[in-house]
């Protein structure tokens, strides 16, 4: 089993809020520190090409006054990549992205890209960064993945938690089957496997419970239940919720 499972909570939406209005507020910087103050073990961020929540700014920030890791989400583009490497976050997660979908809908297609990709992340990897992919909890992505030199996959839980929402029982437990299978057969190749996108208090206990599921990286759920709740605590119940389904 891995160490303690740790907990990336994604700031994006902060930043989709402020900039509904525009301005400064909500400041996602902000965002950050409470959550590390929560329990947090590091910071996701996705600088999308469009720039529809994060900023650069908000990336010039994070890494300044951050003293937990950033997990720097971007696609795979040169601009991107000059970005990551003038910063040299702790970690990179290459990422699919499509201007016309609301938020990352599956994973990168890296069967179908291996050259381009292991080009890409070749000096990503040589500047110190951490670099993963985030895909589906697919067999040929993964092997794909382990070849183009990836340290971390990071799986896809979105079916998942999707057939859980809409009551698709069956569903959901063959998609929970799927990434137990698959997280197991990714830390045999030797990756560390993270999960992430949809997740929620009632579907992460599963996740969580797997033993080879070193990292989760959660977001848009809890900026929502921070309206209601605040961000801190809802960030520390899912800390609570995730031991207990790592000790169970």
């Amino acid at each position: 089993m891995a160490d303690r499972l740790r907990l990336g909570v994604n700031i994006d939406h902060v930043a989709t809020v402020r900039n509904a209005r525009g301005g400064t507020l909500p400041d996602p910087l902000r965002a950050a520190r409470m959550a590390e103050a929560a329990g947090a073990d590091g910071i996701t961020a996705h600088l999308r090409e469009d720039r529809r929540h994060i900023s650069d700014a908000d990336i010039d920030g994070l890494m300044a006054a951050l003293t937990v890791p950033l997990n720097f989400e971007m696609a795979a583009t040169p601009e991107m990549q000059a970005i990551a490497l003038r910063h040299r976050p702790h970690a990179v997660c290459i990422v699919p992205e499509r201007r016309e979908e609301r938020t990352t809908e599956g994973g990168l297609e890296v069967a179908k890209d291996e050259n381009r990709l292991a080009h890409f992340i070749a000096p990503l990897r040589d500047a110190g960064c951490r670099v993963s992919i985030f895909i589906a909890a697919d067999r040929p992505q993964i092997e794909a993945a382990h070849r183009i030199g990836a340290q971390v996959v990071e799986l896809h839980t979105g079916a998942y938690c999707d057939a859980h929402a809409e009551g698709r029982i069956e569903d959901r437990d063959a998609e929970m089957i799927r990434i137990r299978d698959m997280a197991a057969f990714a830390a045999e190749l030797g990756l560390e496997v993270h999960a992430g996108h949809g997740l929620t208090y009632d579907t992460v206990p599963s996740v969580a419970a797997l033993p080879q599921m070193a990292e989760l990286n959660i977001g848009h759920f809890l900026i929502g239940e921070a309206i209601f709740r605040g961000l801190e605590p809802a960030i520390r119940e899912m800390r609570g919720i995730m031991d207990a389904a790592r000790t169970a």
